[in-house]
Formats: structure tokens, sequence, C-alpha cells
């Protein structure tokens, strides 16, 4: 296995701790105790450390997919460094994507980091986690950012999906404990990895 950390809650989603990190920090009067409650305590939980090689540097206009191949030119450069986890496959087939924050690091780089939470999207009806990993525990405030982008680039991938005529439901989660994320991934052995269940 990869990751280092014990899975936790298991693979059902928990609908309280998935509850959008923008709405519990920004307007608290939004949401109920318990809510936040279950929010703090995915924040709180040991974060599991990932390897995660890079593919999309910081800054980078280019969307690569995890075998290299070029998915699209973006209008606008990556605020994140972007990859995946070798070994663990996500839902939607692929394998399990994750977000280095900090500064730029360069693609095919490996990094050993602590994933301390993750961001559920929708795309033509998989599911497919993003690991959110960074050398420290990430403040509220760049949680949120981290929502409020996904929930832009669910939008953006749901008017290209439309354009591109493709069907299914596309739309951003929200935040949830990166331990439910690592286990309702999959591990296969070197080699026998298979590409996305729906290609872009």
């Amino acid at each position: 296995m990869t990751h280092l950390g014990a899975p936790g809650t298991g693979p059902t989603r928990d609908k309280l701790t998935m509850l959008d990190q923008t709405d519990v920090d920004s307007a608290p009067e939004r949401t109920t105790a318990p809510e936040r409650a279950a929010v703090a305590r995915a924040r709180s939980l040991a974060a599991p450390v990932v390897e995660v090689v890079i593919e999309i540097p910081r800054g980078s206009f280019l969307k690569r997919g995890s075998d290299g191949s070029l998915d699209f030119i973006s209008p606008l450069p990556c605020p994140y460094n972007y990859g995946s986890v070798p070994g663990l496959l996500g839902l939607e087939g692929d394998l399990l994507d994750a977000v280095v924050l900090g500064p730029r690091l360069a693609r095919g780089s490996r990094v050993r980091v602590a994933a301390h939470g993750a961001v559920g999207l929708m795309d033509r009806g998989l599911y497919d986690d993003k690991l959110i990993c960074a050398r420290e525990p990430p403040s509220a405030a760049q949680c949120a950012r981290v929502v409020r982008f996904f929930r832009v680039y669910g939008w953006a991938k749901r008017l290209l999906n439309l354009l591109r005529l493709h069907p299914g439901v596309t739309a951003s989660r929200g935040w949830g404990p990166a331990p439910a994320a690592l286990a309702r991934a999959r591990a296969v052995p070197p080699g026998e990895r298979q590409g996305p269940v729906i290609r872009f």
C-alpha cells in the first residue's frame, strides 16, 4: 500500500464530513453545531502520508492525465501542483488524484507528503476524490480556497462536457477526510493499472 495511515472511516460517504468547508468557515450561521463538529472531526484526523507524482506543476496551462497525455490547454494557469498517487486507483478507474499545496514542483517529481483532506468531484456521473496534501496542515482559509477552486472547476468542466455532448452529473461535492478517500481507493500492483472508465 502506498499510504501509511489507517483508512479509518471506511468507504461510506458521510454527509456531514463532506460538508462544503466554505460554508463552515465563512457562514457558520447556515450550519448546525453537529455539522461544524463533523468537519472539525474530519480535519483533526491524523493525516496519512502518501507519495505523489507531479503531473501538472503550479502555474502550468497544460492539463495532463496520469499517463502523461495532454487532456486540454487551460485559459488560466493551475493554482496548485496536481498529480496522482501511484499504486492507488480512484473510483473512476484512474490513479487517485492529489493536489500538493505550496511552491511550484517540477513535472515528474515525487514527493512524500501528508494528505490533510480531500475534495470530492462528480464528473459525468463518476465520483472522483482529490487528496489535498501539504507539508503543514492547511489553514481554514486555504481549505476554503481549495473548495472554491474545485467548485469553479466543476462549473467549467460541466460546461465543457455539455459542449462535448458528454452526459452525466458534473459538480464539486465539497471537503471530506483524507482517510475516507483513501479507503475508497483500490490498491493495484505495478503494471496492472487500467485507465479511467470514461476518457476525457
